[in-house]
């Protein structure tokens, strides 16, 4: 079954388990305020559909993912308005990590600026191959700095002279470079690459794939990643207690005990 719903700026899909949400405003998918609540609005949307176990998020088209926020936007509005809108930019993509089902970034085009800072906030990245595709955080040659959480991830997910690196020479990098530094999972091929891509996204969900566990442990990681060692180890425990507790833990250690195929519900 599959049920959609049509917004301004953003797409709303879901089906077997998976919501597609996908960033529509042509030609490069860039964000405004306006789409970040809508964003934001699909991400909470996702987060208490029971029926969804992994979000999926791409870019319309075939040329970009998203070239980040709108620079016109940003020369028109006041410094007041610009700091609101990196506020909210930021609980947005803290909110899309935090939810604990997984996120996996369809990258089917360009993946700069804010575009690269959203896909920074899911859980795993797969592109589209194309020798034209670039990747980075440019904006220092704005005069500024990447503004909605890229300073940060950038430097969690690689070593720190390495980010430092990119972002003051502004660089602009291939899927293959970025596949090597570890900032993009999987590069597929452009034949069925969106069947590719779906295919992976619902391995993760019932019956191949206990959904619960595999968010509690994206959980685990990026809240235990942001406190002591024995803070996220307590963590881990309470998530582990709760996992426990549930259908497929019973039946996952079932179907090891049988040596059989485990039959997961997502409960």
């Amino acid at each position: 079954m599959t049920t959609t719903t049509e917004h301004t700026l953003i797409n709303y899909t879901t089906t077997d388990g998976v919501a597609i949400i996908e960033l529509t405003n042509p030609p490069a998918n860039t964000y405004s305020y306006e789409m970040m609540s809508q964003l934001d609005a699909a991400i909470l949307k996702a987060r208490f559909d029971e029926s969804v176990h992994v979000l999926l998020l791409r870019g319309e088209g075939d040329k970009f993912f998203s070239a980040g926020a709108e620079i016109s936007m940003l020369n028109a509005v006041t410094p007041t308005f610009k700091y609101y809108f990196c506020l909210h930019a930021n609980e947005t993509l803290m909110r899309l990590e935090q939810t604990p089902k997984l996120v996996i970034a369809a990258l089917n085009g360009h993946t700069v600026g804010g575009g690269l800072e959203i896909a920074l906030a899911c859980d795993i990245r797969i592109a589209q191959r194309s020798p034209k595709s670039k990747v980075g955080l440019p904006e220092v040659n704005l005069g500024v700095l990447p503004g909605t959480g890229g300073t940060q991830r950038l430097a969690r997910a690689l070593p720190k002279n390495k980010a430092i690196e990119l972002m003051t020479e502004g660089k602009l990098m291939s899927f293959e470079e970025a596949l090597e530094l570890g900032l993009i999972n999987y590069i597929y091929e452009p034949e069925n690459y969106w069947d590719k891509v779906m295919a992976y996204a619902k391995s993760f969900c019932p019956p191949n794939k206990a959904s619960k566990a595999v968010g509690r442990i994206k959980r685990a990681i990026q809240s235990g990643s942001e406190v002591s060692f024995s803070e996220s180890l307590a963590i881990e425990r309470e998530l582990q207690q709760l996992l426990f507790q549930s259908e497929d833990a019973k039946e996952g250690i079932a179907a090891s005990t049988e040596k059989r195929k485990a039959n997961f519900s997502g409960r």
